[in-house]
């Protein structure tokens, strides 16, 4: 009987047993609505006595009234304390039961998944550890209930193992067609010469020796030379996957070497993400901005994690967290990328064999712009050469007034602006020049952003022009001194590290104890600096500042001041000074000479121990510049310092 009609007839006879008024008829039809059984039903209905019936009928309807009570109570007590697993139990009965009603069979479907994954497993080329793993595990998982988490887990697991590659017959053939790879470093990067020669001396040594652990090549450079698409372009001249593992700012070592399954959310590391993406055991993983991964944490240290990965003795049988099994990456070719060296740590830079690579030069930066960049942007704009023509001299302008970097990324983006103008002028059916000139550059790009540096400068005591070195490449470095009413008290700013602190004192030393040999009177410069205060300033005082190349350059400075010579303004210095005056070498003098090339200055002074280093300066820099090269600051100040204006007048 439906549920509403129930209720109907209880409210029908409970209303009927409160409208009587004999107590026999009360009894009987309270025994009647009453769940009785037909023992208890009959001595009530034996019982002629109405006093004792209505005894016996509350008695029953008291201990019926306890039991269900007590059962409400039991019933209650347990939805309360009915544990989640036990309800997940109900609530997948219930799914199983729906299913049923639909025709369809969970079990059957697991059972499928299951058949399948087996299959997988036993087509796989796994090694004895491995397979005695899976097996293991796929074991457990058949035990288990499909629908419990612990299910989930060996299944991902189990999957895991399944789209990795293992074997040897899981890696891809390398071509090794050295005048093809020679055609396509030259087709794809110009000048590198270094690096393109170190990239075909690897893949000649990988053709005799297929079977031998090649160095694993860093290359550390600035921003913009093409590092990273160095890796895609080995990649395809030896016809293998390229994947690409972004390091900068990782910070917990479980990114690296992957996490215990016994954590939520388990997965392995990038190494083994980047070996299933691949498919195969033999790809190109290039490791981009090593050194930008962050130091040893509470979560660990990520630069200690990647030893094992990139130490060929030991990659053969690398173990990631989540598998926990040995996997050979000694086939993998790995290619590292950086900004600056000084920042990789030293365990992991002994294991790799270091290409430095510097900044273009502003031929070089036409070259690429005609042949790489342009052609480039056209197709990203939708335009074709017919359209459009950006002459050399639009490209050295943008090279030289509205980009100054080491490499070529501003300029092409400011190159995409030129040709997103001419394709608006084209869609919006605005007559444009098929040329454009250096006269369209301020209307569409506006004024420019850099200019010569010394264009302005007039030779001046106490400012002189030195070099720094930046991960981004060179930079002129000015130092500025001067004089003031004060206690004698010496002022360093600009955001200066304590290395560069350290250089300018040694400077001032040297100047106070030997100014003599250099035209300084000891005597007078002591007598200043009593009633005077020394303030030592290096612009652009927002920019940190640290290293010792800046001690030639504040010597000078130094001199110049208290001589009253003024220093010229179109040569700069770099080298670090003792408190003898001699000069030692400095590191980043490519970069420094090419920063000096691009501001337009043509003179350079350099640590004669730096002498090793010009041939790595550009042919068409050192054609178009006078390297000076000394030992001493003797033989700085003669270049540098012009005659004091009384002097000329005098001479005059």
């Amino acid at each position: 009987m439906p549920t509403a009609a129930k209720t109907k007839q209880r409210a029908q006879g409970l209303a009927a047993i409160l409208a009587e008024r004999s107590p026999g008829m009360i009894a009987d039809l309270s025994a009647a609505h009453l769940d009785l059984s037909d023992d208890d039903k009959l001595p009530i209905l034996l019982e002629t006595e109405v006093s004792d019936r209505l005894r016996k009928v509350i008695e029953l309807a008291s201990h019926r009234t306890n039991v269900l009570q007590v059962k409400r109570d039991l019933d209650r007590y347990v939805r309360e304390h009915l544990s989640k697993h036990e309800h997940d139990a109900v609530l997948r009965h219930k799914l199983r039961a729906i299913q049923s009603e639909l025709g369809e069979s969970e079990g059957e479907s697991d059972e499928r998944g299951l058949h399948e994954l087996e299959q997988r497993l036993a087509a796989q080329a796994l090694p004895s550890e491995a397979r005695a793993a899976a097996d293991r595990e796929l074991g457990r998982l058949r035990r288990m209930h499909p629908q419990s988490g612990e299910a989930a887990i060996a299944r991902t697991y189990l999957e895991w193992i399944v789209d990795l590659p293992w074997g040897p017959d899981a890696a891809s053939p390398d071509i090794l067609d050295i005048p093809r790879a020679r055609d396509l470093l030259e087709a794809h990067h110009y000048g590198l010469e270094k690096v393109k020669k170190r990239v075909l001396e690897y893949l000649s040594v990988r053709k005799l020796a297929p079977h031998k652990r090649g160095p694993i090549l860093c290359l550390v450079g600035p921003p913009g030379v093409g590092k990273t698409s160095l890796g895609r372009s080995i990649a395809e001249a030896l016809g293998r996957k390229y994947v690409r593992i972004s390091l900068g700012g990782v910070r917990d070592d479980a990114e690296i070497r992957g996490h215990r399954r016994t954590y939520i959310g388990a997965l392995p590391g990038r190494f083994i993400q980047a070996m299933k993406r691949a498919g195969t055991t033999n790809p190109v993983i290039v490791l981009d901005e090593v050194d930008k991964l962050t130091g040893a944490s509470l979560r660990g240290d990520p630069a200690a994690a990647l030893l094992e990965a990139l130490d060929p003795e030991q990659n053969a049988a690398f173990r990631d967290h989540y598998l926990d099994l040995d996997y050979d990456l000694s086939k993998v070719i790995f290619l590292c990328t950086a900004n600056e060296l000084g920042a990789i740590p030293d365990v992991l830079r002994d294991r790799l064999e270091v290409i430095p690579l510097s900044g273009y030069t502003v031929d070089e930066k036409l070259a690429i712009a005609r042949e790489h960049l342009l052609p480039r942007q056209r197709g990203e704009n939708g335009l074709t050469p017919d359209q459009v023509e950006i002459p050399d001299e639009v490209l050295l302008a943008l090279a030289t007034q509205y980009t100054r970097e080491s490499g070529v990324r501003n300029l092409e983006r400011e190159l995409a602006a030129l040709l997103r103008d001419v394709a608006m002028h084209l869609v919006e059916g605005k007559p444009t020049a098929r040329r454009i000139d250096v006269d369209n550059l301020l209307r569409i790009l506006g004024p420019p952003r850099f200019y010569d540096e010394l264009a302005s400068k007039q030779p001046t005591p106490g400012v002189v022009t030195g070099l720094g070195w930046t991960p981004v490449g060179g930079t002129l470095l000015f130092v500025e001194c001067t004089l003031g009413p004060g206690t004698g008290q010496t002022r360093l700013t600009g955001k200066l590290g304590e290395v560069m602190k350290e250089s300018a004192h040694a400077a001032l030393s040297l100047v106070r104890s030997r100014g003599g040999e250099f035209g300084v009177d000891p005597i007078a410069v002591s007598k200043q600096l009593k009633d005077h205060d020394l303030h030592l300033h290096f612009p652009a005082g927002a920019v940190p500042k640290d290293g010792p190349s800046a001690g030639v350059a504040v010597t000078t400075a130094l001199v110049s001041l208290f001589t009253g010579r003024p220093a010229r303004a179109d040569i700069a210095m770099t080298g670090e000074i003792t408190l003898r005056g001699q000069i030692l070498p400095v590191g980043g003098i490519r970069e420094k000479v090419l920063a000096a090339h691009r501001a337009g200055i043509r003179e350079v002074i350099l640590p004669d121990r730096n002498r090793k280093d010009e041939p790595e300066i550009p042919i068409a820099a050192r054609a178009d510049m006078r390297l000076h090269f000394v030992r001493h600051i003797r033989e700085v100040l003669p270049l540098v310092l012009l005659p004091a204006p009384e002097e000329l007048a005098a001479a005059e």
